[in-house]
């Protein structure tokens, strides 16, 4: 039996992919998060088929080491109708990953109503994944310490409100910031 697109990307490389500095990363979701449209760049870097990915969870491209909290923070932002900027570390169908900065925002039918989001990617610089990647370090450590995913969510968010408090911005401030490195 084959393995589902899921369980096919499990599996870690510890390898490193990248695209190019110009190539943007487009996809859409419903509200639950499920990928409605995916442009050719995403279906590229991520090594699924469009097929596969298409009313699949965005979390197929979650990498274990990208903080619980981080994602939590996100959905909290955009499904109060604010778009969001963050650093996000993904994982290829294959096991590579690759990180991006993301521009995500709710979409809206004729009437107003929220009926989706839009994803927007870009590769990030150097100086911005240094300052992040410290951060979620710290904030990934914690919330590694406690079994249940709301504990490690919980643990995430005070240790990530903690550097960030010792950064004196929210955390949209300090994407920002350290974008502009």
């Amino acid at each position: 039996m084959a393995a589902s697109p899921i369980d096919a990307q499990r599996k870690l490389t510890g390898k490193e992919s990248f695209f190019d500095e110009n190539e943007i990363i487009v996809s859409k979701s419903d509200l639950t998060g499920r990928i409605t449209y995916c442009n050719d760049v995403f279906v590229r870097v991520s090594g699924y088929s469009e097929s596969e990915l298409l009313g699949q969870p965005h979390s197929i491209l979650r990498h274990p080491d990208m903080p619980r909290s981080v994602f939590k923070l996100m959905w909290d932002t955009i499904q109060s109708g604010a778009e969001c900027f963050a650093y996000v570390l993904n994982r290829t169908k294959a096991g590579d990953h690759y990180w991006v900065l993301a521009h995500v925002t709710p979409s809206y039918d004729k009437s107003g109503r929220m009926v989706g989001f839009h994803s927007s990617r870009r590769s990030p610089d150097a100086a911005g994944l240094e300052a992040i990647r410290a951060i979620y370090r710290d904030v990934l450590a914690a919330e590694n310490r406690y079994e249940s995913k709301r504990a490690q969510v919980e643990a995430g968010e005070q240790t990530l409100r903690a550097a960030l408090d010792r950064q004196g911005m929210p955390y949209d401030e300090f994407i920002f910031s350290i974008c502009a490195a």
